[in-house]
């Protein structure tokens, strides 16, 4: 996709508490005219009650009276908004350890993280752990912004002395495209608009970072991927010979007359038709959703997924190893069978083995016979049906899974694969 108009980015916010993450969103939208004036009227009005001597811009994204009471972010808080070249949804995650599974949910379907550090105090063991995290969830971007610039009199080499930590400490995590910029969330330069207190930074504002990264590429665009979400067989007369296979296309991309494969059984076929609410195409690129018809009649379920020949092949397996963020208040018994949610496939599983917990704030590994909530940890599995996967590293979509406690149907876990 080369149109920009019509590209979502999604993003997310992390920083340590009181680093401005909520001014900053504030002020993106602010700035860049994508509130309403009943809200900035509504959000005056509480400043004014405050005793605040300006609007606080933070209260856009700190949605929960709750939250606005206590004067933080305890959840994460989604915000959407829209320029002219580019469509928005903003994660603002919360700063403390204890909701670490908050930006894990956060950042595995993120675009871009931009990690914020207080220009006064300098990378944090915050900063770390979440640059750790957005690592872990292969977050393809990465923005350190470097705020409240105007409290070090908007110091060039305060800035530059903190880019130059951090890019080192990226270096170990594998952090490729990494952004730095200087900004103040709370006056709004290198926001949306450069201001005239900054002149020494050339780069990019960071709305027009925002703007203008290169997402194209953020999914696999090589492995044909199609997880089958839905088989659909209409029972009338017109219809009684369709069968469709519907559901996202997850990597790659399919023609009309491709040779495909269908995983885990392995039959063979071609594509028929690809079909969509707005007519046929010839080809279908991820992640559209779409109905592809077959040449053959084989039998497929929903879970089973479709594969270009030629191209690398996925894994088939019942057991692997996976990176776990445990997300439930009750910690993991692995006495017990749970359900694994991959793609479109449902199955049982057990934990066959604990091999440490993550320190994410030292990034230190420990031994480990239980996890409890926010705990990172490296495991294995084994399902009771085979799962078609690849590495999260090479696919986020079939790389990731979550997992279900079947007794109450909650979600209390999820992990990446490989």
């Amino acid at each position: 996709m080369n149109d920009t108009q019509t590209q979502l980015l999604r993003f997310i916010t992390a920083g340590s508490v009181d680093d401005g993450k909520s001014t900053l969103i504030g002020r993106l939208l602010h700035d860049s005219k994508s509130i309403f004036e009943d809200q900035f009227s509504a959000i005056s009005k509480t400043s004014e009650r405050r005793g605040m001597s300006a609007v606080d811009l933070s209260l856009l994204t700190d949605g929960l009276q709750a939250e606005r009471e206590q004067g933080i972010t305890i959840d994460v808080a989604y915000r959407y908004f829209a320029t002219p070249k580019r469509k928005f949804i903003i994660g603002d995650t919360p700063g403390h350890e204890q909701y670490t599974r908050n930006m894990v949910t956060a950042a595995s379907t993120a675009n871009l993280a931009i990690i914020l550090v207080d220009a006064r105090k300098g990378m944090l063991t915050q900063t770390r752990r979440h640059s750790y995290l957005a690592s872990l969830l292969g977050v393809p971007h990465v923005v350190l912004a470097v705020n409240k610039m105007d409290m070090v009199d908007y110091d060039q080499a305060r800035f530059e002395e903190i880019v130059a930590e951090y890019q080192a400490f990226a270096a170990q995590l594998n952090l490729h495209d990494v952004h730095c910029i200087p900004l103040s969330a709370l006056n709004g330069d290198m926001v949306v608009e450069r201001g005239d207190r900054l002149n020494w930074y050339q780069g990019a504002t960071l709305l027009e970072l925002l703007e203008t990264v290169e997402i194209d590429h953020d999914v696999n665009t090589s492995d044909f991927r199609f997880p089958v979400q839905w088989v659909c067989r209409p029972q009338t007369e017109e219809f009684h010979d369709f069968r469709g296979y519907a559901g996202r296309i997850e990597a790659g991309e399919v023609s009309v007359g491709d040779a495909i494969s269908i995983l885990p059984s392995g039959r063979t076929t071609r594509v028929k038709e690809i079909v969509t609410l707005d007519g046929k195409l010839q080809t279908a690129f991820a992640p559209q959703s779409v109905m592809l018809t077959l040449a053959d009649e084989i039998d497929i379920s929903r879970g089973d997924t479709f594969i270009r020949d030629g191209a690398h092949a996925p894994r088939v397996e019942k057991e692997f190893e996976a990176t776990l963020c445990w997300l439930a208040e009750t910690p993991l018994d692995r006495n017990r069978k749970y359900l694994i949610k991959h793609t479109t496939r449902l199955a049982k599983c057990l934990f066959s083995r604990l091999d440490f917990r993550v320190d994410v704030n030292t990034l230190e590994q420990h031994p480990a016979d239980k996890l409890n909530m926010n705990d990172i940890a490296r495991v294995a599995l084994k399902t009771a049906q085979p799962l078609v996967f690849d590495r999260y590293a090479d696919d986020r979509a079939t790389g990731s899974f979550i997992v279900i406690d079947e007794m109450n149907n909650n979600t209390v876990a999820a992990g990446m694969i490989g």
